[in-house]
């Protein structure tokens, strides 16, 4: 009698750690979109399993929802509503990430016209949002049922710079708050400057210096759109929209101080670039960026012990205007969203090299613009 009881006991432990091995590996993810052409509805949740693969979940019908975020423990989705003529918005849901269900909250004015970026803090209570034509950001408290205010901080930006065509005015692209949560790195496409803000998050109604700190000015025309922090060192990846560029800048007290700054591609050609999104992979051994317009590829980076750069290579993304991208958790995974040819392509990452290799896993789903992984 003991010894079956033993057994069965062993078989039990055996299948418990046999499960949660096979499924340890295994994320969902939520996709943002453009909805005003093709064939998008909204937001979509799929599961993404150890293999590459992936299966439909759920959808949730949303208007130009390009960028989104989840709260920290992911019961709660926040998207913007990326349009203009004053009607640019952020839309709260309850989220239950094991059937998909989404639920509408509310939805409130993002202080600008068209937001194209979303960021939250850990304890989530504010979204701080870029509003890309408006040329501002706004912080936006976050009420205890997950739903959001209506009051909000909204920073104006002022300014121009060289590219008549791209930067005639302020054209806020993202931010980001800095790994200690007391500052927000500001990204300005349209004057050529990242801006760092002091926050203080128990401030409910204003928790952003009026003024920033510092402000870093990129060179003439390069356009910086998205950042990446290192996981372990202070240091800022900036990767430049317009000259297709990387620049490295230290990161101390608030003060940004670059370091280098690194082409996206082997030799200059004649090719334009429209560099969008940024990522470390986990372990922070290298370093991704996705190009556009002529290129639609990524550029890959291994990152030195003093965390400069050094070009690897390119990996076409194998679809047109590769806006955004993400790296799994386990760093296993490279997911390139193709925004112009409606698919995402699952690479596999090698964690030695930083090369990547097509899995033959597609996502298909219209003009996909922001990937989140859910745990």
């Amino acid at each position: 009698m003991k010894n079956r009881m033993f057994h069965t006991l062993i078989l039990s432990v055996c299948a418990y750690f046999s499960f949660a091995q096979k499924n340890q590996l295994n994320y969902n993810l939520l996709i943002g979109t453009y909805t005003n052409a093709g064939n998008s509805e909204g937001i979509y949740y799929y599961q993404f399993s150890a293999d590459g693969s992936s299966k439909a979940i759920s959808k949730q019908k949303a208007e130009e929802p390009s960028f989104l975020i989840t709260s920290t423990n992911h019961q709660f989705v926040y998207a913007v509503n990326e349009l203009g003529k004053g009607n640019g918005a952020v839309s709260a849901y309850a989220f239950n990430k094991t059937t998909g269900e989404f639920k509408l909250l509310n939805t409130v004015f993002s202080g600008g016209d068209h937001p194209c970026h979303i960021s939250t803090d850990r304890k989530n209570r504010f979204v701080f949002v870029s509003n890309y034509s408006g040329g501002n950001l706004s912080a936006i408290a976050i009420n205890s049922d997950g739903s959001l205010s209506n009051e909000k901080q909204t920073i104006q930006h002022v300014g121009s710079s060289t590219n008549k065509s791209r930067q005639e005015k302020a054209h806020i692209h993202s931010a980001v708050l800095s790994p200690d949560e007391k500052f927000l790195v500001v990204q300005d496409l349209g004057t050529d400057k990242i801006s760092v803000y002091a926050v203080d998050l128990n401030n409910p109604t204003k928790p952003l210096s009026e003024n920033p700190l510092s402000v870093f000015n990129s060179n003439p025309g390069d356009g910086p759109r998205h950042i990446s922090f290192h996981p372990t060192k202070p240091l800022v990846y900036a990767v430049q929209e317009l000259t297709g560029s990387v620049t490295v800048l230290a990161f101390k007290n608030g003060e940004l101080k670059k370091l280098q700054q690194i082409n996206m591609f082997d030799k200059a050609t004649d090719k334009k670039s429209g560099a969008a999104d940024i990522h470390l992979s986990p372990d922070g051994q290298f370093l991704y960026a996705s190009n556009r317009v002529d290129y639609n590829d990524l550029a890959i980076y291994k990152v030195a012990s003093n965390g400069l750069l050094t070009w690897v290579g390119s990996q076409p993304t194998l679809g047109l205007a590769p806006r955004n991208f993400a790296i799994d958790p386990s760093g296993n995974f490279l997911l390139a969203a193709n925004q112009n040819s409606n698919e995402i392509v699952v690479f596999k990452r090698n964690k030695t090299t930083g090369l990547l290799n097509d899995t033959g896993n597609r996502i298909s789903v219209g003009r996909p613009v922001c990937i989140q992984f859910v745990r």
